[in-house]
């Protein structure tokens, strides 16, 4: 519920309380005042959020209006008091005026913006440089992507053409930034080769395109919801949102400075993939809370902005995930080596000279041209009955992963460290 201070006319007051009791207003009070100029009528009205846009609607048609909204959620009790309990438990998520305005309010200005986004480039360059990944979460928290990602979610739902364009200068701009100084950093510390934390986060799953959707969700739920419907946090909306666009970032910029050009490209493709899939599931959300191109105080809206903006977006994302598809194993690494694994494991439990004890299976980042480096690292120990010397259990098994591997095509080139551990023999 939210609370509405209006200022009128004197003698317009009994008009407003007219108009508040049509929108189930309620604890509604008319006071005598004072302007510096004039005497005035002042209203203090309680009213339910997905109800505020249609008062303030209404409201328009009365002479000098002046509304001061309380963004913050009220508790308005009313008798009888045996139903205080189900007053309070009437919570209904924000009306579109109050989540377009909350955007514009979260957008601060240029100089913290981008000091905001510099610092978080240090600090996901210092975790990646020292595969620390503590500081990963630190710069997730310090990154402001998500304000520009979520206003140009409203922008587009809304038909804003002017928000849109602002937010999407603010969004370009603070990741060139953190890019920038991932870049300037890795250059004046000789920054030489990548570090496994780089290596680690390069690495793209083939449902990658889940988080992004789910990030700009959540971002967007976390808007449309009153501040006392939900226990989730806005702090951990928009880190998760940051979550999906700052450690790629980082990678670009470092893996630029040190000419791992795969590396770069993986971290483009992430970036990309992140922007469109946030601003697809989050306009779609706004969309579906009541943010259309026609409101109350509100007249930039366009209709043809919002299925030009989403249709670009959706088939972007759409081009990019067959992208990802078609240019395998590049783009889906980390689901490949977890099928890579499988198809190990299976290989030597169907062999009777040899038990499993671990497998580890990963893409390595090497430079070596024209091959997909595959890395199976086996550890394996011999069956009691087994008569095969160690060498040869290398050897078998070493061949029957490598044949198992080329023919379920996984376009790599499997590297297979076979190693036969012996058990302590009894006495």
């Amino acid at each position: 519920m939210r609370q509405l201070i209006i200022q009128v006319p004197q003698g317009q007051g009994k008009a407003v309380l007219q108009i508040a009791e049509s929108c189930d207003a309620v604890n509604l009070a008319k006071i005598e005042a004072q302007s510096a100029d004039r005497n005035i009528d002042l209203v203090i009205v309680h009213v339910s959020n997905r109800q505020v846009e249609d008062l303030l609607a209404k409201l328009e048609d009365l002479p000098e209006v002046h509304i001061t909204l309380l963004p913050s959620g009220i508790i308005a009790l009313r008798p009888p008091a045996s139903e205080a309990a189900q007053q309070v438990k009437n919570v209904r998520a924000r009306s579109p005026i109050e989540i377009f305005l909350s955007g514009l309010q979260s957008v601060g200005s240029w100089r913290s913006f981008l000091a905001y986004a510099a610092v978080a480039g240090v600090v996901v360059w210092i975790g990646l440089y020292t595969n620390t990944s503590y500081l990963l979460v630190a710069a997730i928290l310090i990154a402001p992507f998500a304000g520009p990602a979520m206003n140009s979610a409203i922008a587009t739902a809304r038909g804003d053409l002017q928000l849109l364009k602002r937010s999407i200068l603010r969004y370009v701009t603070a990741l060139m930034v953190t890019i920038a100084i991932a870049f300037l950093l890795s250059l004046l510390l000789q920054q030489q080769i990548s570090t496994p934390l780089m290596v680690e986060n390069s690495q793209i799953s083939t449902v990658a395109v889940l988080i992004p959707l789910a990030a700009g969700a959540a971002g967007a739920l976390n808007l449309v919801q009153s501040e006392r419907s939900s226990l989730v946090s806005g702090a951990a909306a928009g880190m998760l949102v940051a979550a999906s666009l700052a450690p790629p970032a980082g990678i670009v910029g470092m893996a630029s400075a040190i000419g791992r050009w795969d590396m770069t490209m993986s971290g483009l493709f992430l970036l990309v993939l992140q922007l469109f899939g946030i601003h697809v599931s989050a306009t779609l959300i706004f969309r579906a809370y009541g943010l259309t191109s026609q409101g109350s105080r509100y007249s930039r809206g366009n209709q043809q902005v919002f299925p030009i903006a989403l249709g670009i977006s959706l088939v972007s994302l759409a081009a990019i995930a067959t992208l990802q598809f078609w240019n395998s194993p590049e783009f889906e690494r980390s689901s490949r080596a977890q099928r890579a694994n499988a198809e190990v494991q299976q290989a030597v439990e169907q062999t009777e000279f040899a038990q499993l004890v671990e497998a580890n299976v990963r893409f390595t980042r090497s430079e070596i041209p024209g091959q997909n480096s595959l890395l199976a690292e086996v550890y394996v120990q011999r069956q009691p009955e087994s008569t095969l010397s160690s060498q040869q259990i290398r050897d078998r098994l070493t061949q029957t992963i490598q044949t198992r591997l080329l023919t379920q095509r996984f376009n790599v080139t499997p590297l297979v460290s076979v190693t036969v551990l012996e058990a302590p023999k009894t006495q």
